[in-house]
């Protein structure tokens, strides 16, 4: 008996033990974590805050706030002393703009971020292309510059004109040098 504890105890220790343990298999997905913080989809968030930094850079979101601001101050000054809520250092329309301060800036620097990340990849394809009309540009070039090297070695239409004029002349001045001779007498006196 005492080999067989032995032998348990050797497979302890080895990490192979006939008891199966909480392994990983790789051939399948892992179990769903339990996670403390709520999840969100970051596309939705990045959409959510780019529409409300829109809002908070048009003149509407500045008339609404301006009249927001007109109305607490004047319902805090105007108002009966039972229904103010928000006496004059107007401490509370101080805490609330801050908030909406602290809000907003995370919410608009993440929007740029957002456009940063569009134009990025705008530019990396205005580049690809421009790289891809460089290297169309340079091809055309080349084959022009081919065409030009071959034409100059094939026979244009001028060029053909004047080596039939320089033949009609020659012909000519041969003609002159070595008159023809009467053909009728030559052909008789030959048979």
């Amino acid at each position: 008996m005492g080999g067989t504890d032995r032998a348990e105890e050797r497979t302890r220790a080895g990490g192979s033990s006939a008891v199966p343990r909480g392994r990983n298999r790789l051939d399948q997905p892992r179990s769903g974590r339990v996670r403390l913080l709520p999840e969100w989809d970051p596309e939705a968030f990045g959409r959510f805050s780019e529409r409300i930094a829109r809002f908070l850079g048009t003149g509407r979101f500045i008339v609404w706030m301006t009249l927001i601001i007109i109305l607490w101050v004047a319902w805090n000054i105007f108002a009966p002393s039972s229904l103010r809520f928000d006496n004059y250092p107007f401490i509370f329309l101080t805490l609330a703009l801050s908030l909406q301060a602290s809000y907003a800036a995370p919410l608009i620097l993440l929007a740029q971020n957002r456009q940063d990340d569009r134009d990025r990849v705008t530019h990396e394809q205005d580049r690809k292309q421009n790289e891809r009309s460089i290297a169309d540009t340079e091809y055309l070039t080349r084959e022009i510059a081919a065409l030009r090297m071959g034409l100059g070695e094939v026979a244009t239409r001028d060029w053909i004109r004047s080596e039939l004029q320089d033949l009609v002349k020659e012909m000519e001045e041969r003609r002159n040098v070595f008159p023809p001779e009467r053909a009728h007498g030559r052909d008789e006196g030959d048979r």
